[in-house]
């Protein structure tokens, strides 16, 4: 058999490659990576010198690839379990057939602090796994001229980068539970946002707390109508009857301290940052808040603070209560989806049918 014909059929077999009578072979766009394996990590420089933080992706982030035409990144709860998230987001980009033209990210905080146990790679950066840290946009513990928005500015300004994805046309950054928290803080504090030239939208999952904008919380109001009881869980549209007034700070005198409120800022990505700025940037900024219709029960890592606590009973009361406040008194367009019969659970949110339109945008 002459050579040429052996090569031809050798590549013929090989994944990826094809030939046709009279025409060129034709070499397929690589398949994403699934799997939260070695294989999907990338890192991301940070900081000066040899930093650097890991995060799993369908696709490399550095290299040009035209068919991406959208992003999903999809932040970890408070366990730091990256892998799970990144499984949870290819897991709904199958579901709404978005595997081939977006690339998914999930970025892993992670960290080997006191009271923490991951192992990190050399040189990775370390954050704390306690407190509100990480999800505040707090300094890492291993690198104090990084913060953990620093990351997230840096993995939004590669995703913009044209040499790299020359057809990206949209942005999601979601989260869920402490994700969420993340994301929802993110949003309203990000000094990136406006620059990228790239649409960036954001999904925000039942977190437990909030970065109120100002001093006021909200007063819910119970007349006995199943719609306006904000503990309850069987309506599947979001609760409004809330009126909006001074907190007693006696009562809990940390009630409006960052990053519960906009006071005490004095270190990390927002210190420099004037209210009226948060402010502006929380309302301008578009963003859907994912509430479970079921997430009213304190579990998986409910924040029962005191601090908490006074941003209303459950987390789903409280976003709720959040978003109306936002958009009526702001001046916000924040949309706002009660995920039916979904309970605290990134998984069961993520891949509702109604979810996936709000995190896979359409592209043309």
């Amino acid at each position: 058999m002459r050579p040429l014909l052996v090569l031809a059929l050798v590549l013929a077999g090989l994944p990826g490659f094809a030939t046709a009578a009279g025409k060129a072979p034709l070499i397929q766009a690589p398949a994403p990576c699934t799997q939260a394996t070695a294989a999907c990590e990338q890192w991301i420089g940070m900081g000066r010198g040899p930093a650097r933080a890991m995060v799993y992706s369908t696709y490399a982030l550095d290299r040009p690839n035209p068919r991406v035409k959208r992003a999903l990144i999809m932040v970890h709860g408070t366990l730091r379990n990256a892998d799970h998230y990144f499984t949870t987001a290819t897991g709904a980009a199958f579901l709404a057939k978005a595997l081939g033209d977006t690339v998914v990210i999930a970025p892993a905080f992670h960290s080997d602090g006191k009271g923490c146990d991951d192992k990190l790679a050399k040189d990775e950066i370390s954050w704390s796994c306690r407190g509100d840290s990480w999800r505040s946009g707090g300094v890492s513990l291993s690198d104090a001229n990084v913060t953990s928005f620093d990351f997230m500015d840096a993995l939004l300004v590669r995703l913009a980068d044209k040499r790299v994805f020359p057809n990206m046309k949209a942005v999601v950054v979601a989260g869920h539970s402490a994700g969420g928290q993340f994301v929802s803080r993110y949003q309203m504090a990000n000094r990136v946002h406006e620059t990228l030239r790239v649409p960036v939208t954001y999904a925000v999952a039942n977190p437990s707390s909030y970065a109120w904008p100002d001093a006021t919380r909200a007063l819910p109001i119970d007349d006995g109508a199943p719609q306006n009881a904000v503990a309850g869980w069987k309506e599947e549209t979001p609760h409004t009857r809330f009126s909006y007034g001074p907190f007693d700070a006696a009562k809990v005198p940390t009630y409006d301290l960052w990053p519960y409120g906009l006071e005490a800022r004095k270190a990390g990505y927002t210190a420099g940052q004037s209210d009226d700025q948060l402010r502006r940037q929380l309302a301008a900024r578009p963003v859907t808040y994912l509430l479970s219709q079921v997430d009213t029960l304190p579990l998986g890592g409910f924040d029962g603070s005191p601090p908490a606590m006074a941003q209303g009973p459950t987390r789903r009361a409280r976003g709720e209560a959040f978003v109306k406040y936002v958009n009526e008194h702001l001046g916000g367009k924040s949309a706002v989806l009660i995920v039916p019969e979904c309970g605290h659970n990134d998984r069961c949110v993520y891949t509702t049918d109604a979810v996936l339109p709000v995190i896979f945008p359409p592209v043309g």
